[in-house]
């Protein structure tokens, strides 16, 4: 039964990587749920980490069926010290914010703090 747990839990944290991107590449480069509160919006960084997320997004899928590609475990590796960095922006927003909202804040670091650890499971490097 892991083996069905793991297959979905996969495909859940590729299709919350691949919305993301989507979002953050998307009209507007809307990710105000991981930098509104310190005022990205529409700026070329919300871009590039929509970019991000949904390249990690492709390659967990990738990884998932077993498509084999030379560079993939180190990118997959890369990608997720820079979702390490979203982790870190989130915090700095909660400190900026006053220390605000503490169970919003508790459920959006629970979820990047989950596909922090699917993407580094996913490296071999260290998963």
């Amino acid at each position: 039964m892991a083996g069905i747990g793991v297959f979905i839990w996969k495909i859940a944290v590729a299709l919350y990587l691949l919305a993301t991107g989507v979002l953050g590449i998307g009209k507007g480069g809307d990710l105000n749920h991981i930098f509104g509160a310190i005022n990205l919006s529409g700026s070329i960084f919300v871009v590039i980490a929509g970019i991000i997320a949904l390249i990690a997004g492709i390659f967990l899928l990738l990884e998932m069926f077993n498509i084999k590609i030379a560079i993939l475990d180190t990118l997959i590796f890369i990608i997720a010290i820079i979702w390490a960095v979203f982790i870190v922006l989130l915090l700095i927003r909660w400190i900026g914010s006053g220390f605000g909202n503490i169970w919003g804040t508790l459920q959006t670091l629970g979820v990047y703090v989950m596909v922090l650890a699917s993407l580094l499971i996913a490296s071999k490097k260290l998963g």
